[in-house]
């Protein structure tokens, strides 16, 4: 075990017999090790991960009620009944119903979408929309991405004589009675969500858009499509996978089980997508053609289509998905790019002034941060929560005046619930949803938010050893190890993201011998180095320069980051630890060796 006054190191211990492993998959003993690490045992899931395909996703009859919603839509479909797809405006939402509105037509149906707006309509449905509904004269609504906290709503669209299919995959909500948690269900003509407790899916995690993915695939084999037009139903299929790993990433669900196969073959697939708008969303970020990573489709492609839900509306990147002319696709997904380019500076200014109130005010010794930020734009609230539980490392809630009403949003940490911490205190909400680690509500007043912090942080268990930072070691290893064919052969991981980490080397008594900082901003910093018998190595640093700079300082003295960015330092002046892991760097042609540096002591 490491220790520093930033973290603990911890290097992992779980036991197997790696050479064994190694041998048998003709693997290294390393690579053994951290797929152990990962919980990934036994031959069946060793070869899933490693070499897992679409085959190996699981069943989709599995899933309670999703045979019966298949069948109910297409009965609906050859009835040439109205069908309305109602989504949400997040990119799992959106995702989920360009999969079931895709789906649906092409089978022949009669459907259209209404994806809430945000401001206007809030989360999921609402009277209004059930209304409006019946309005329109539409005999079945399907839900994607929502639904399942809704029971008042589709009461009353089963009162005005729909039919309602829920597809969802958020936590089912409940209450504590004295025999113990009741769980509070829609009464839907079909209720597909993996999260029920009776649901006999074996991986629960998925999100929205990979329900909806599923009860597709199962009604397309229940239209007889196959037969009809294989090359059609591939071409169907893999948009849907695409836009299923999409969200996956997106939504923040774990790269476990069945999501990291979706992830990997859905980018693949994406890289040469057919879907116009999509392929125009790829060309304006300078990403067409490209080998796509979910840093990509987390960081570039999903804020664009978020963007939209956040300051315009939802429906704008829907129809993206539906151009069918490049030119549309082209002048629609430029228009997303600009909406998230406004919205990169509105976040910025907004985690400014969340992390400037919990560091000037009593809200610092809270265990649970709730801000509020009045006048910030109520669709930015979970990315600010976002930033500010990385800050902070507590779960946070940022608040906002909305048009009616206080709305928020929360992100959480590994140790705590939030959907289940917020039902303690539900009394409190008009409004609220979601599952362990983000959710969102609405409060009826100013007044509530004192309140809401006060029951919130009262009910709070978190214990100080839930709030230390852990840096979880794979592998104590010596960068000579670390050569080009073992780069190579940890892409057999990949992709890699929440709940699938790049894996994490440690080294000690690495010397640093010179450095510049790189960027607009001079917030890289790129190193060179030398291990302990003398070898050296070019690093990169991503994290906080001026932290990593008072750090030497303090161990080394003074002058050390002058020597070190100046004139240089010799082998044994400024050694440190470092947890890394290695890539490889490719320029002018050439490739090296880059070690990239994440934590040090």
């Amino acid at each position: 075990m490491f220790v520093n006054d930033m973290a603990k190191w911890m290097v992992a211990a779980k036991k197997a017999d790696f050479d064994q492993i190694a041998e048998k998959y003709h693997i290294t003993p390393v690579l053994a090790r951290i797929m152990r690490n990962r919980d990934v045992v036994g031959d069946e899931e060793i070869k899933k991960f490693l070499h897992g395909d679409l085959q190996d996703l699981n069943n989709p009859f599995l899933m309670k009620e999703l045979e019966q919603a298949a069948e109910i839509i297409l009965k609906k479909i050859r009835e040439e009944k109205l069908i309305r797809i109602i989504g949400d405006y997040d990119v799992d939402g959106i995702c989920a119903t360009h999969i079931l509105l895709k789906g649906i037509r092409e089978l022949g149906g009669k459907v259209d979408t209404v994806i809430p707006h945000r401001l206007k309509d809030g989360y999921g449905l609402n009277e209004h929309l059930i209304k409006t509904a019946a309005e329109d004269g539409i005999d079945t609504i399907v839900t994607c991405d929502n639904g399942i906290a809704a029971a008042p709503q589709i009461r009353l669209a089963k009162e005005k004589g729909m039919t309602v299919v829920v597809t969802d995959h958020h936590e089912v909500p409940f209450e504590e009675t004295p025999e113990g948690r009741h769980y509070l269900l829609p009464e839907a003509d079909a209720v597909v969500d993996p999260k029920q407790a009776d649901c006999g899916y074996p991986f629960k995690q998925i999100c929205g858009a990979v329900v909806a993915m599923k009860l597709m695939q199962v009604l397309i084999d229940f239209a007889d499509m196959p037969r009809k037009d294989m090359q059609r139903r591939k071409q169907l299929l893999d948009e849907m996978l695409t836009f299923g790993a999409l969200a996956t990433v997106c939504d923040v669900m774990e790269l476990k089980d069945e999501n990291r196969i979706i992830v990997k073959k859905g980018l693949e697939v994406m890289s040469h997508t057919d879907n116009l708008g999509l392929k125009a969303l790829l060309s304006v970020n300078g990403l067409e053609g490209k080998e796509l990573s979910p840093y990509h489709a987390g960081f570039i492609i999903g804020p664009c289509i978020n963007a939209t839900g956040r300051l315009d509306t939802a429906a704008r990147a829907l129809e993206l998905f539906q151009a069918d002319s490049w030119r549309e696709a082209v002048t629609i997904a430029g228009d997303l790019k600009s909406l998230n380019d406004s919205r990169k500076q509105m976040t910025e200014d907004g985690v400014k002034e969340a992390i400037a109130q919990v560091e000037e005010t009593e809200i610092k010794d809270d265990r649970v941060l709730v801000v509020y930020l009045p006048e910030c734009h109520e669709s930015l609230a979970g990315i600010i929560a976002g930033k500010v539980r990385e800050k902070f490392g507590r779960p946070a809630f940022v608040l906002t005046r909305g048009e009616e009403g206080i709305k928020g949003s929360g992100r959480s940490i590994e140790a705590y619930h939030m959907y289940e911490e917020m039902t303690a205190c539900k009394e409190l909400f008009t409004r609220y949803g979601g599952h362990k680690m983000a959710a969102g509500m609405s409060l009826p007043d100013e007044e509530s938010v004192a309140e809401f912090r006060k029951r919130i942080n009262e009910h709070c268990k978190l214990t100080e050893e839930d709030f230390e930072e852990i840096v979880h070691i794979d592998v104590p290893m010596p960068l000579a190890y670390a050569d080009g064919q073992f780069v190579k052969e940890l892409s057999l991981l990949e992709p890699f993201g929440v709940g699938n980490p790049k894996p994490l080397f440690a080294r000690k008594g690495i010397s640093l011998l010179s450095g510049r900082k790189l960027g607009k901003n001079r917030n890289v910093g790129k190193y060179r180095i030398a291990d302990e018998n003398g070898n050296r190595y070019d690093m990169i640093y991503f994290g906080d320069l001026e932290r990593l700079d008072t750090f030497l300082s303090q161990r080394f003295g003074g002058s050390v980051t002058k020597e070190l960015y100046g004139g240089g330092l010799n082998i044994g002046e400024a050694s440190i630890s470092i947890a890394y892991y290695p890539e490889m760097n490719s320029f002018a042609g050439r490739e090296s060796i880059q070690i990239v540096m994440q934590y040090y002591c």
